[in-house]
């Protein structure tokens, strides 16, 4: 195998990556742009860090909500992935990723309830 074969894969250029990879970008962007308005809103960046803290309980009120969309979500999923797959092995492997999707929310909040008490 040369030094470059890895760059001819072809997962690496195909059109769901290219999506997801796009989707990132945007996100991320949003981000930012929310990041930089409410700094020039407020003032600056010790004031967009105040008005976080005090919205906190605002925040984790929406987490709470996106997670449970999302848990709906994966209910309406499962149901629709049990059906088309009804193997022992592939059940064991939907548990272990919802076994991990939990712990990584968990963690999540965690670490953020840790960090802000």
């Amino acid at each position: 195998m040369s030094r470059l074969a890895w760059l001819r894969l072809p997962w690496l250029f195909n059109r769901r990556v290219g999506v997801a990879l796009l989707w990132t970008l945007l996100v991320v962007a949003a981000a930012v742009a929310v990041n930089i308005a409410g700094i020039h809103v407020v003032g600056g960046v010790d004031g967009w860090e105040n008005w976080l803290r005090a919205h906190a309980g605002h925040f984790f009120l929406w987490r709470l909500l996106l997670y449970a969309a999302t848990a709906y979500g994966w209910w309406w999923m499962r149901g629709r992935l049990r059906q088309r797959e009804p193997s022992a092995e592939a059940h064991k492997r939907l548990l272990r990723t919802e076994i991990a999707a939990v712990i990584s929310v968990v963690a999540l909040e965690a670490s953020q309830l840790l960090r802000h008490g």
